[in-house]
């Protein structure tokens, strides 16, 4: 059976016909890659809305709630993780307190320092987002069995890790 062609297919065909003189497979990845992650990031905007979380508080939440209890870590360690800038941060976390999800306050061990929090509630948030994100998200890779999906995780953790290292 062949697998009818997509956008890219026929963005490569258009290059190679109109530049034979250049390699143009590097576009059969990366093109995938990024018109995929940008059809997931719409995808997983309309999951978390059952949740009533945007995508950022989602981030924040789930990386609080992967830290184990008692779901704090500092502000650095949340920066590094949802790869923002500090002032997004604060912002970010000024929200989410808002809300009830997150307490701040000075870390025990550190008196210049502060702890983010996680809230019974926004516990309650993050698991219920997580659980509905892992269905709908199993649900997109509907179209690859399990030894499939392991290709091409393998494959991506291979390139995301020369990517990060350049």
């Amino acid at each position: 059976m062949t697998t009818p062609g997509d956008d890219v297919d026929r963005i490569v065909s258009a290059w190679r016909r109109e530049r034979p003189d250049l390699d143009v497979s590097p576009l059969e990845v990366l093109s995938r890659v990024t018109r995929i992650a940008k059809r997931v990031d719409r995808f997983r905007k309309e999951a978390f809305k059952t949740s009533q979380l945007e995508s950022w508080e989602f981030d924040v939440l789930a990386a609080l709630r992967r830290a184990g209890a008692p779901y704090q870590q500092s502000p650095g360690a949340l920066i590094a993780q949802t790869l923002v800038s500090s002032g997004a941060m604060t912002h970010r976390l000024t929200k989410l307190e808002k809300r009830g999800f997150v307490t701040r306050s000075s870390d025990p061990d550190d008196g210049r320092g502060v702890v983010v929090k996680l809230t019974r509630e926004g516990l309650i948030a993050v698991d219920t987002a997580f659980a509905t994100l892992v269905q709908a998200e199993q649900e997109l890779l509907g179209a690859l069995d399990k030894n499939d999906q392991a290709l091409v995780a393998n494959a991506l953790r291979a390139l995301s890790l020369d990517v990060e290292n350049r």
